[in-house]
């Protein structure tokens, strides 16, 4: 489904050339449910935004369902990342001025969804974070779980092939980071929904069911069939 060969990205610092990801051939099937660690300066990052379309390779190329990305015009390359692809990030990235099912509904906007089928695919997403009692609130409204649960609504809204989670629990506390990562791999039982997480914490990783490793720009190590089940907080409110 996405598949890399021999990525590279080259950062130019003056006289100083740094390759943040060094020739990596990296494939994501349908329905897997990864993580992708390393320490600060591996490649991480760098890696998500190249899968996800938001920055350009130096070398190398990224395909996704069977399209290659470096073939497609600024216009083509940006309705196959909406339509594609689904973003969660760390900070949440949500509007303050907009409640929570107006934020789910952004990606909809954008690719010209009428608003009768807006809000009933935002409905539906924010049923399947269990937050459809607080459809018309506002972030500042929310909590931090439940403001993650939103991102992961509207990443989810457009039935992507993947859902790309930038260290979605970095803002979390241990019991909510238990609880959004429990939600991600629920909907990825549930639905055979993709998800790939870049995250620092063990714990999160513990989660995944294939783990791959950087450093340096390189892959370490791509390993599969992992998946402990750690245990939230046994009289913790469920997030569902």
């Amino acid at each position: 489904m996405i598949v890399t060969r021999g990525i590279t990205k080259v950062y130019n610092i003056g006289p100083v050339e740094i390759k943040a990801v060094d020739g990596l051939d990296i494939s994501i099937e349908a329905g897997e449910f990864l993580s992708i660690v390393g320490p600060s300066g591996s490649g991480k990052t760098t890696l998500l935004h190249l899968i996800g379309l938001l920055d350009v390779p130096t070398s190398g190329s990224v395909s996704i369902d069977g399209q290659e990305a470096g073939a497609l015009s600024p216009k083509e390359l940006t309705r196959l990342r909406r339509e594609k692809l689904g973003f969660v990030f760390q900070e949440f990235n949500l509007l303050p001025v907009l409640g929570a099912r107006e934020n789910v509904e952004l990606p909809l906007r954008y690719l010209k969804v009428p608003s009768q089928e807006r809000h009933r695919r935002a409905m539906e997403a924010l049923e399947m974070v269990g937050l459809t009692n607080r459809a018309d609130n506002r972030p500042s409204q929310l909590s931090g779980g439940e403001r993650q649960r939103v991102a992961i609504a509207r990443a989810l809204v457009t039935d992507p092939v993947l859902v790309l989670a930038d260290e979605p629990t970095g803002e979390l506390d241990t019991h909510n980071t238990c609880k959004v990562i429990e939600l991600m791999r629920d909907l990825n039982r549930e639905t055979g929904q993709t998800f790939a997480i870049v995250t620092h914490d063990s714990m999160v990783a513990d989660y995944t069911r294939r783990v791959i490793t950087l450093r340096d720009g390189k892959v370490e190590s791509d390993i599969a069939g992992l998946e402990k089940d750690p245990v939230c907080e046994a009289d913790a409110e469920d997030i569902r």
